[in-house]
């Protein structure tokens, strides 16, 4: 297996082996029982678990992350990559304190073949790496699979978020990402981003072309803004009073996750009916096992819960309505790296955006819709997403003869 440059990287290891796997009663009570404080804490003596507010930790991501990864066969390893202070020449900070202590992103690299192109994944908004579970095995059977959590989310570094714009906001994650590749010594490598990962990870590519060989966005922010695709029932909204109302809960940064941190010991179920739901009852395309469910469950509940970081960029890189702030539409002629769209059929983000882009690019791009899936094409349909990310970096995998391949059956193009 490969190894990043040592020097720049504090490792903690996790070989994945078969007999790691474990059943879901015993998965369900592994989670319970990461729900109390750790031992011995003051906390944890002197309140019942039943009264802890917020029972959940940095460590208690990385062991549900663990838990959940049981699942995937493939070995890896996990570690936590110094990317130190601040960026080097930086115009800001990541974060704005007295601290000058190293940050840290959280990141998991699977067993590949000695010579397989390198496949970095960069998750979305109020998610983390963990996310891709159900594609890790598929993906690192042709590629060297990196999985990060960015800074903020995750088991990653948690700093004050004290950014005051959307400049200084797309550089807490575009900066901390350069150093992360800095440290893991990467030259070149193909980088997926989903959702507000999409928009980081394009952000990224403007200014670092030299880096990144194909682009994959899926499902992608940032290809629209409320100035061009206005909405009539979105401004009829705000003229009311409720619209006023979540209006300024927006622009005051109350997000989702502060209301899972606000129920306390009430959160983890509400995790579970969002899980159970989004990925059960209203789902489109294949179900969580019962197994899944509940290590997945888990997982979110503890990456809700820990401290407001990078969560805290959604005001301002998004107004009211999810319309990005500065579209990526405005730096379409700009576009350096050859880029594919993924969109499952039913996605909410609208492919129409990356249709527009297309026309101003000057690079090669191809837009695919993925059937029986929504915006979490990769969890909906595996195989699917699969298809469609093998499609778009034929290039690479051309030792199959597969360069000039027509899109797999079932994906189509828009």
């Amino acid at each position: 297996m490969r190894r990043a440059a040592a020097a720049a990287v504090t490792v903690t290891t996790t070989t994945r082996m078969a007999a790691e796997g474990m059943s879901t009663a015993a998965a369900a009570a592994e989670a319970t029982a990461t729900a109390a404080p750790a031992a011995g804490s003051r906390w944890g003596r002197a309140w019942p678990s039943a009264l802890r507010w917020i029972p959940t930790s940095t460590d208690r991501i990385i062991a549900a992350e663990k838990r959940l990864l049981s699942i995937v066969k493939t070995g890896y390893v996990q570690e936590q990559v110094n990317i130190g202070s601040s960026p080097p020449g930086s115009k800001v900070r990541w974060f704005r304190s007295s601290s000058d202590e190293p940050r840290f992103i959280n990141t998991v690299t699977f067993d590949s073949e000695e010579n397989a192109p390198t496949l970095v994944m960069v998750h979305g908004y109020g998610a983390s790496q963990g996310f891709f579970f159900r594609n890790f095995d598929a993906l690192a059977s042709r590629f060297r699979v990196i999985a990060i959590d960015q800074l903020g989310w995750g088991g990653s570094s948690r700093p004050d978020f004290t950014c005051k714009s959307t400049e200084e906001t797309e550089a807490w994650f575009i900066d901390s990402f350069e150093e992360w590749r800095k440290a893991k010594n990467l030259s070149n490598f193909i980088l997926l981003g989903h959702s507000f990962g999409g928009y980081v990870a394009a952000k990224y590519a403007l200014q670092h072309p030299e880096h990144v060989q194909h682009l994959i966005l899926v499902g992608p922010a940032g290809f629209s803004s409320e100035t061009e695709h206005s909405s009539e029932w979105l401004t009829k909204f705000r003229a009311t009073w409720k619209g006023m109302l979540v209006n300024h809960l927006w622009e005051s940064n109350f997000t989702p996750q502060r209301i899972v941190r606000g129920l306390g010991p009430w959160g983890p179920g509400l995790v579970q009916r969002y899980t159970s739901a989004r990925f059960g009852s209203h789902s489109t395309g294949e179900l969580l096992t019962e197994q899944e469910s509940t290590l997945l469950t888990d997982y979110i509940y503890h990456t809700l819960a820990a401290k407001a970081s990078g969560e805290l960029c959604l005001k301002h890189i998004f107004s009211f309505g999810a319309f990005v702030r500065k579209p990526l539409l405005q730096s379409a002629s700009d576009w350096k790296v050859p880029t594919t769209f993924i969109y499952g059929q039913q996605d909410w983000m609208n492919y129409q955006g990356a249709q527009q882009a297309r026309k101003e690019m000057k690079v090669p791009c191809e837009i695919i819709r993925v059937p029986q899936a929504r915006h979490f094409v990769f969890i909906d349909n595996p195989s699917g997403f699969h298809s469609a990310v093998f499609h778009a970096c034929r290039k690479f995998l051309s030792g199959d003869g597969e360069e000039g391949l027509s899109l797999p059956e079932g994906l189509t193009s828009a």
